[in-house]
């Protein structure tokens, strides 16, 4: 397969990334197919990204005739099934839970064609324990966008050990198409963006626990005016949301072991109070 062969795209996975994949791919004239286990889901993911793409409309950015053709260009299904038989790619955006993505990478692998490539949007987890319930390991890809995939123009793309060179070129080449950058990156837990932005995260936390700032604001302040950053730690934590940055140092930190990337305790309380950030309205900062 070339990637000029490459039309139509299967997204399972309506969260937020599932949805700003779906929108970018669309935008670029491709052929999308949503899948979530939940028609109620599907519909709000679509009512979600026909009202982001309005929004391009309202602000001169495109016009109403091409919003339109965006939109008609995502279809929404609970079939894998039916996802699995018209896909030239499947990206997987599911939550980072390693025995769901095996689970889904083997039912997929049964399912395609061997031409079809299977992505994984995954932003710490294995691309090769992944791969490995597959019987062709070798078409099994990491592509990880980040948030919010129609905005952010980075893209890690992430070989297992055992993915055809091929198959990395296609993947490199596809998001070239959409005017996003790729990255090949080394397989290692988390990668290299999350590698960073949590490693910092963290450190701002534990500052905050020994009293070396006296607030969050305080962290985000200095952040935006020392290091030129356009939010602040704290700020950053509340649109990813808290809950992702936990999941990526405890997986960072059960793969390497090394103590650096032992989560602040004020994180695992504010995740377990339910302060995930402006998803549920209250992280570190509240959100109307």
């Amino acid at each position: 397969m070339r990637v000029e062969d490459i039309k139509k795209i299967g997204v399972l996975g309506t969260g937020t990334m599932g949805e700003g994949i779906a929108q970018v791919f669309a935008q670029y004239g491709f052929e999308v197919k949503l899948r979530s286990r939940s028609a109620k889901r599907i519909q709000s993911a679509i009512d979600e990204i026909k009202s982001r793409v309005q929004r391009l409309v309202a602000r001169g950015r495109i016009k109403q005739e091409e919003a339109e053709a965006i939109t008609a260009r995502i279809n929404g299904t609970t079939s894998i099934e039916e996802v699995a038989k018209g896909a030239d790619i499947i990206i997987e955006a599911f939550p980072e839970n390693i025995d769901l993505k095996k689970q889904v990478f083997k039912e997929l692998d049964e399912m395609c064609p061997e031409y079809v490539i299977l992505a994984t949007n995954t932003s710490t987890l294995s691309i090769t324990e992944i791969a490995s319930v597959t019987k062709n390991p070798s078409r099994v890809i990491g592509v990880h966008f980040f948030n919010p995939a129609p905005v952010m123009k980075l893209v890690e793309i992430i070989p297992s050990l055992r993915t055809a060179n091929e198959i990395t070129t296609i993947a490199k080449d596809l998001v070239t198409k959409l005017g996003k950058t790729p990255i090949e990156i080394g397989e290692t837990a988390g990668f290299l963006i999350n590698r960073l932005m949590v490693s910092y995260l963290n450190e701002a936390m534990y500052c905050l626990m020994r009293g070396v700032i006296k607030s969050p604001q305080d962290a985000d302040t200095a952040c935006k005016l020392g290091l030129n950053h356009p939010m602040g730690p704290f700020e950053l934590m509340d649109l990813v949301g808290l809950d992702v940055v936990l999941s990526i140092l405890d997986a960072i930190y059960e793969e390497e072991g090394d103590s650096k990337w032992r989560a602040c305790p004020l994180l695992r309380q504010q995740v377990r109070a339910g302060f995930l950030g402006r998803k549920t309205g209250k992280g570190w900062y509240e959100y109307k």
